[in-house]
């Protein structure tokens, strides 16, 4: 009997060592790892570090290079004086608009660097205005020197009454009223007088470089000789007459030289005027500018009023 009891008390214990092992074992399945989350949160927080650092570096400008971007730009645009002369700021400076490069507030979106581009723009535009104005007052003034030289040479005749000036957007306008001592009535023939008067005006303009147009005009009548049945043909024919003279005469190249007639089509009075008769017939000697065409468009403008 004791050897069984002992036997069933052995086998209690064995039953219970193999209890306590069992409940071991459930206690280890139960286990979990709960913080495998924090991995990924750190992961996360990570890259926006990232993202942030990144926006606020492009979001910073070298002031060193703005500003020299600032000057090149005011030396490009021929006033380093005049623009830019604000204060720095950012190129990104945040701005109400939904575009970060809103061009209507300026570079960047900052109203003082589009305030500092349009004044470099109108400095440049003074600038060139400038530049044409003094242009055009240099031209006058070497067309009152061949004035001054023809007025002298026809004074030595007393001729100097003969003659008009103007300034125009074409150049220096000779005027010669076609009187009855210049052209007889309905010829293209130059009077003795006529070439006396084209003799003073030749040489003051035979060593320009500037190219030289004559003009003839006619008044309203009709012509009186069957020489040339109308007015065309009459103005054309004085205006190369007097082409010829300053050819043969004062030595100016034929290169330089053009004639043109107008007949009665550009009068200087109107038809019912008591001056037109006689003054609208005319020849013009036009001392032509070289300037670009919105430069010689200031000659009127830039010519001293008497």
């Amino acid at each position: 009997m004791s050897g069984g009891g002992h036997a069933a008390k052995g086998g209690t214990k064995g039953a219970h060592a193999k209890g306590h092992g069992k409940k071991h074992g459930a206690h280890e399945e139960e286990h979990e790892n709960h913080e495998r989350w924090l991995v990924s949160y750190a992961d996360m927080m990570t890259l926006l570090m990232v993202l942030f650092i990144v926006l606020f570096a492009i979001s910073q400008v070298d002031q060193k290079k703005f500003a020299e971007l600032k000057n090149g730009l005011a030396v490009g645009f021929g006033s380093p004086s005049v623009a830019f002369d604000g204060g720095e700021s950012n190129l990104m400076e945040s701005s109400d608009s939904d575009s970060p490069m809103d061009l209507s507030s300026g570079i960047g979106g900052t109203t003082s660097d589009a305030t500092a581009i349009q004044e470099a723009v109108a400095a440049k535009e003074r600038a060139s205005a400038s530049a044409k104005q003094k242009a055009a007052q240099q031209e006058v003034e070497n067309f009152e020197k061949i004035k001054d030289q023809i007025e002298k040479n026809l004074e030595k005749q007393g001729l100097q009454d003969s003659v008009k000036f103007t300034i125009d957007e074409r150049g220096l306008v000779v005027t010669v009223v076609t009187s009855a001592i210049v052209f007889d009535g309905g010829e293209a023939q130059l009077l003795s007088a006529g070439r006396e008067i084209m003799a003073g005006i030749g040489p003051a303009i035979a060593g320009l470089p500037n190219k030289i147009e004559v003009d003839g005009h006619t008044n309203q009548l009709a012509a009186t000789t069957g020489s040339y049945p109308s007015g065309w043909e009459l103005s054309t024919a004085r205006a190369s007459t007097v082409v010829r003279f300053l050819h043969s005469n004062a030595g100016i190249p034929e290169n330089r030289l053009m004639a043109s007639g107008y007949a009665d089509t550009k009068p200087l009075y109107a038809a019912d005027d008591p001056r037109a008769a006689s003054l609208n017939r005319r020849v013009e000697i036009i001392v032509l500018s070289s300037l670009p065409a919105d430069t010689r468009a200031l000659l009127p403008s830039a010519t001293p009023t008497s």
